[in-house]
C-alpha cells in the first residue's frame, strides 16, 4: 500500500485578468450590438485584446507528501501558495494536471472559510464536522476539547459574524485540528492570532504530526516552518523552484532577490512595501577598511551603508531602522536611529547613512539585512525592503580557532571567568 498522502502532478491554474464584467442588456442594445459587431471586429484586428490577457498562478507544479509528513510551502506574496491549497481543498478546479489526495481533509485557508456568519460558534462546529463527514456522536466527543482550545466559551452561542478576526481564527483552527482530519491544510491565518495562541497552534500541529496525520503548512514565518516541518517546497511565480530539506529550502528562499550581493541597487528591488514617499536606492556591506564585503569573522566590525531619496517628503523628519535575522527567520534585532541618539530632522534631496556594528559576536551563520524608513511615530511605513543583503560569519577569527557549530547558539560571548576561594556552597547564599 502506498505511503503517499498527496500526489501533485503537473498542476497548473490559469486566470484571465482585466476582462470586463458582462452586464444585462436590453433587446434594443443587443440588436444594435449585432449590427455593429462586424465593423468592431475589423477595428480590433492587429490590436492586443485585454480580454485575452491571462496569467498562470500555477504552472507544472509537482511533488509528493508522505503520510504523517509535515511539509512547509514557502514563497513570496503572489507566488501561488494559496491557489495550490485552494485546488487541494477542491475550492478551485485546476486548468491542467491533477492532485491525488488520500484521506479526509481539514483546511484553514483564511479567516472564516467554511463558517456561516449567521450561525453561532456552536452551530458552526457541528456544520464543519458534517462537512468533514463526521457523525454527531463523533463531534460530541471532541466538542469540549474544541471549545477549551479556542478559549471562546463565553461567546459560543453568539453568531460568528460578530466575532473579531482573532476569535474567528481561534475557533476555526480548533475545529480544523480537533475534528481528526487525516490531512490538515493551514494557510497564513495564524498571523492574525496573538503570540501565545500562535505558539499553542504550533504545538497542536506538532501533536497532529506525531499522531501520524499529514500537514501542509503555508507561512512567511521561517522560524515556525523550520520548527514544524521536515521538508519544504519553494514556489516562485507559480513554479516549484526547490523541494527538499527545510534548512536548504529556507536558505534559498531568503537568498532570493539579491541578498547574496555585497552591494545592491534598490531602485527596482522587490519585495518591498510602503507608501514610497521615501525610498531606498542602494545598500552595501563594508568591512573595517571600508571595502565591500559579505564574509566576516566573529569579533569583526561590520558596516551597513545605504542611500535613500524622498519623493514628496522632503525637509521633514523621518525614522530609520535596520533589521537583522538569522537564516531560519528568527528576528535578531531592530536597530532604530533614535535609540542611538541619531535623528534626521529634515530629510534632504538625497541621504546616505552608515550603521556600524563593532566587535560582532554572532555565531557562524548567514544573517539577512532589511531596511525600514517611516514616520517618527512609526504609524506609517514609507519603504521597507526585506532581506536585501546578507552577510556570513564564517569562523571565530581572532577570538577562537575551535569549531563553532551553527546550532550551538546565536551569540558568542566571552565573559570574565575567575576562581573563587570558597569551594563549598556558602551558608549565607553569597560567594566570595
Amino acid at each position: 500500500m502506498s505511503d503517499v498522502a498527496i500526489r501533485v502532478e503537473n498542476l497548473s491554474k490559469q486566470y484571465r485578468i482585466g476582462a470586463p464584467q458582462a452586464r444585462y442588456k436590453t433587446l434594443r442594445e443587443s440588436l444594435v450590438d449585432m449590427t455593429a459587431a462586424p465593423a468592431r471586429r475589423l477595428r480590433r484586428l492587429g490590436q492586443p485584446s485585454p480580454e485575452n490577457e491571462t496569467i498562470w498562478a500555477l504552472k507544472d507544479v509537482s511533488f509528493d507528501v508522505k503520510k504523517g509528513e509535515v511539509l512547509g510551502i514557502i514563497g513570496r506574496n503572489g507566488a501561488g501558495k494559496t491557489t495550490l491549497l485552494r485546488i487541494l481543498c477542491r475550492i478551485t478546479e485546476p486548468t491542467d494536471g491533477y492532485a491525488e489526495i488520500k484521506g479526509r481533509v481539514g483546511s484553514l485557508l483564511e479567516v472564516g472559510t467554511g463558517f456561516h456568519p449567521e450561525l453561532t460558534g456552536r452551530e458552526n462546529i457541528y456544520l464543519n464536522g458534517a462537512i468533514l463527514g463526521m457523525k454527531r456522536a463523533e463531534i460530541d466527543q471532541r466538542f469540549d476539547e474544541i471549545v477549551a482550545f479556542s478559549e471562546i466559551e463565553k461567546f459560543l452561542d453568539t453568531p460568528v459574524k460578530r466575532y473579531s478576526s482573532g476569535m474567528y481564527v481561534r475557533l476555526a483552527f480548533a475545529v480544523a485540528a480537533h475534528l481528526e482530519p487525516e490531512i490538515l491544510l493551514v494557510d497564513e491565518v495564524l498571523a492574525v492570532g496573538d503570540a501565545a495562541f500562535q505558539k499553542k497552534c504550533l504545538g497542536k500541529m506538532e501533536g497532529v504530526a506525531i499522531e501520524g496525520r499529514t500537514v501542509l503548512f503555508v507561512s512567511h514565518n521561517m522560524a515556525a516552518v523550520s520548527q514544524l516541518c521536515s521538508r519544504a517546497v519553494l514556489i516562485d511565480c507559480g513554479r516549484v523552484k526547490d523541494v527538499g530539506s527545510v534548512d536548504r529550502v529556507v536558505r534559498r528562499y531568503l537568498a532570493t532577490g539579491g541578498a547574496e550581493l555585497d552591494t545592491i541597487d534598490l531602485t527596482d528591488y522587490s519585495p518591498r512595501r510602503g507608501t514610497q514617499q521615501v525610498t531606498f536606492e542602494w545598500a552595501e556591506l563594508r568591512d573595517s577598511q571600508r571595502r565591500a564585503c559579505r564574509q566576516f569573522s566573529i569579533g569583526d566590525d561590520i558596516t551597513i551603508a545605504f542611500g535613500m531619496r524622498p519623493r514628496d517628503y522632503r525637509d521633514k523628519r523621518v525614522k530609520v531602522a535596520v533589521q537583522l535575522r538569522t537564516s531560519d527567520g528568527i528576528q535578531l534585532c531592530n536597530m532604530v536611529d533614535v535609540d542611538s541618539g541619531f535623528e534626521i530632522q529634515r530629510l534632504p534631496d538625497q541621504e546616505a547613512l552608515a550603521v556600524t556594528l563593532r566587535d560582532l559576536r554572532f555565531y557562524p551563520d548567514t544573517y539577512y539585512v532589511s531596511l525600514w524608513v517611516g514616520s517618527v511615530t512609526s504609524t506609517e511605513t514609507f519603504d521597507h525592503v526585506q532581506d536585501c543583503l546578507s552577510f556570513e560569519i564564517v569562523d571565530g577569527g581572532r577570538l577562537t580557532a575551535r569549531r563553532l557549530p551553527r546550532r550551538a547558539g546565536l551569540l558568542f560571548l566571552t565573559p570574565e571567568w575567575r576562581r573563587v576561594e570558597q569551594i563549598t556552597p556558602p551558608v549565607s547564599g553569597r560567594w566570595e
